[in-house]
């Protein structure tokens, strides 16, 4: 069992209810969207991407003194090999999280397992491609995360929380800006400012840690 991998490497998590925590990514190569705003195109092209066999994954990956592993990409569900070592890192005591985009059902991955999923919004150019019905499969230690490149993009992902009352699902959602076309202070009144729902408590707005420590283009942080 192989998987095609564009990178392995030990960080501090820079996003989500988790930033700042240690953690080992594995980056799989290769995804089946095309967001406008990508900040990893290169790893959207599988020939980007190495083979590796599992044993070889988790040699790499117990190099470093961390038990929390992330896996991304690209698009992590793309390669069925995944569902495989995810269950072989769980049984070996590590904790695992999965970042996916969104547009792959999520039903056959383990509970344990940490899910952090996006929305596209408009803004990207994918959100025909969001599948609605993960929300089923979403638990309280799970994401949902929000890229937001305008107004628009803003309200788009509150009215998906609204109709589906996510925060019934997880209290963890997360909206984060494409600072090329909103600012942080802009997204930041966008919350501040949002009409006094039953869910606004819950919104919490990201700043993207590793990028202010390791530069906007810095690759393997």
């Amino acid at each position: 069992m192989e998987l095609c991998i564009n990178e392995i490497f030990y960080s501090l998590q820079g996003e989500g209810t988790r930033a700042g925590i240690p953690c080992v990514f594995i980056r799989l190569a290769g995804c089946n969207l095309l967001c406008k705003w990508c900040d990893t195109k290169y790893a959207i092209n599988k020939l980007n991407g190495k083979n590796y066999s599992v044993e070889n994954i988790i040699n790499e990956i117990k190099k470093y003194d961390c038990n929390f592993v992330e896996i991304t990409g690209g698009e992590p569900l793309l390669q069925d090999e995944i569902y495989g070592l995810t269950e072989i890192l769980l049984a070996n005591n590590f904790t695992v999280a999965i970042e996916t985009n969104g547009s792959i059902l999520l039903d056959k991955l383990n509970k344990k397992i940490i899910k952090i999923m996006d929305v596209k919004c408009p803004e990207s150019g994918m959100s025909e491609y969001n599948n609605y019905n993960n929300f089923q499969e979403l638990t309280e230690q799970d994401e949902i995360k929000f890229v937001i490149a305008s107004e628009n993009d803003y309200y788009f992902g509150c009215k998906v929380i609204e109709m589906n009352e996510l925060w019934k699902r997880t209290k963890n959602l997360i909206f984060s800006a494409v600072t090329e076309y909103i600012s942080h202070k802009k997204l930041a009144e966008l919350i501040l400012n949002s009409k006094n729902t039953e869910y606004k408590k819950y919104l919490r707005m990201q700043i993207q840690l590793h990028k202010i420590i390791w530069g906007e283009d810095a690759i393997g942080v």
